[in-house]
């Protein structure tokens, strides 16, 4: 598994797994979780929000993998923000995860008003030792601008939705600039979307032997973007970080990269609500 350097000098697992409904019961979500870090994974993506804490932490610490080779993100909800209770909504995915530390913690949307007093109660969780790095999800530029204000840390990352068809190439850019690495959540889009079916990407598929999946995986990576697909089906699994032994053309990047309509399948980040 190939990995990047976050700007603390962590190393991120380029490919990850998201975990947001990926079961309907706790017993699903541990299964896949297993399955997948049986295929090799090493970073495991989840959030308070997810309500599924509790068996991706079991599924961890039961691998028979080493706690340190395992890279394990969560994320911070916004009511926790409202509320002031920053420090005990990261206590508390600390137990639901069974685990001493996480090695990423996120800001999972921004809330209005609020950024600058989040990122600083996020810099004190970081100082304490709990969590390798921070970073943010769903943030756009004046997000991220105005949270900078008053930051002494520069968020490791950025987690936002991410595919051919929402390209957020503004975001992108300026996170590269600032050192921050850029996360794809649902990097193979939603149903709504028939990515898998685009032309275009079953055509370069055909040229390297792998499927329109594998070709957006590896457009990312080839970008320098991390990728959390999210599958609990043990062979989709495999088939999504098996992406190591091709790389597309600086011809095809541009092919993809032609296919965005700025179009979203979630929410807005200016548009969430609490």
């Amino acid at each position: 598994m190939e990995t990047r350097k976050l700007n603390n000098g962590v190393e991120i697992p380029v490919v990850g797994l998201g975990t947001y409904k990926i079961g309907n019961t706790d017993k699903e979500t541990y299964r896949a979780v297993r399955t997948a870090l049986d295929a090799g994974y090493r970073h495991i993506d989840t959030a308070t929000l997810y309500v599924n804490e509790r068996p991706v932490g079991r599924a961890i610490r039961e691998s028979g993998i080493a706690r340190e080779e395992i890279f394990v993100t969560t994320k911070l909800w916004g009511s926790a923000i409202l509320s002031n209770r920053i420090q005990e909504a990261f206590e508390g995915s600390l137990s639901n995860l069974g685990l001493d530390y996480v090695d990423l913690y996120l800001v999972h949307w921004p809330v209005k008003g609020k950024l600058a007093f989040t990122w600083q109660a996020m810099e004190r969780i970081f100082d304490s030792g709990k969590t390798r790095s921070i970073g943010v999800s769903n943030h756009l530029v004046h997000h991220i601008d105005e949270l900078l204000q008053e930051a002494t840390i520069v968020p490791a990352v950025n987690q936002m939705e991410l595919h051919p068809c929402l390209t957020q190439n503004d975001v992108v850019k300026y996170c590269s600039r600032k050192g921050i690495v850029p996360v794809a959540w649902s990097p193979l889009g939603r149903n709504n979307i028939a990515l898998l079916e685009e032309e275009t990407l079953v055509t370069i598929g055909k040229k390297h032997g792998k499927s329109p999946a594998q070709v957006i995986l590896r457009w990312n990576v080839d970008k320098g973007i991390v990728v959390v697909p999210k599958s609990s089906d043990s062979q989709r699994q495999k088939e999504n970080i098996e992406i190591f032994d091709f790389q597309l053309t600086t011809e095809e990047i541009n092919q993809i990269d032609a296919l965005n309509r700025d179009y979203r399948t979630g929410i807005h980040p200016d548009k969430i609500s609490f």
